[in-house]
């Protein structure tokens, strides 16, 4: 049994409202007297891509991440636009970051990034039959595509070197397949 649930909810505060993500702190009250904070990461939601050229592959970027102060190997994706279907922002962000666009679409998972105090939902699709079309990068963004096998890029995060969680997670279920 939960100690405290959303039941037990006596007071939000929005403290930041941001493009990205918002904030906000739950005081909660348990019957018994006991209250609690919860911190509050609002976030819409993301997909991911795991887009596979041919059989055996798979489509990596690598990119700089400023709040880690380092460039990253990860799945393409990004997040979910107010109003957009997980579908449609998949689709999207494989264009844009990967220059691919894919003509079958599979849901593999959805998964949490980080339950403990974000809400943000992420969408893992399958992306086959692969034409490269450009990319479209937002205006902020660079990205250096990369073509692996896919034991190639299991390979990069048994030593490391990819530690992004929804690559990891991602690359875990498809080597499982």
């Amino acid at each position: 049994m939960a100690l405290f649930t959303i039941e037990h909810l006596a007071t939000q505060k929005r403290i930041f409202e941001g493009k990205i993500i918002n904030l906000r702190v739950d005081t909660l009250a348990h019957p018994h007297g006991l209250t609690t904070e919860r911190e509050i990461v609002e976030h819409k939601g993301g997909a991911v891509i795991a887009a596979l050229p041919s059989a055996g592959s798979i489509i990596l970027v690598k990119q700089y991440r400023y709040s880690v102060d380092e460039e990253l190997i990860e799945l393409p994706a990004g997040r979910i636009e107010s109003g957009e279907e997980p579908l449609a922002a998949a689709r999207r962000e494989l264009r844009e970051e990967t220059g691919y666009r894919a003509f079958h679409w599979q849901e593999l998972a959805r998964f949490y990034s980080a339950p403990g105090f974000c809400t943000e939902l992420l969408h893992l699709w399958q992306a086959t039959e692969l034409e490269f079309v450009g990319k479209r990068l937002d205006e902020d963004e660079a990205t250096d595509v990369m073509v692996l096998a896919l034991d190639e890029a299991w390979n990069l995060v048994v030593n490391g070197k990819v530690r992004d969680a929804k690559t990891v997670a991602a690359l875990g279920l498809l080597s499982t397949r």
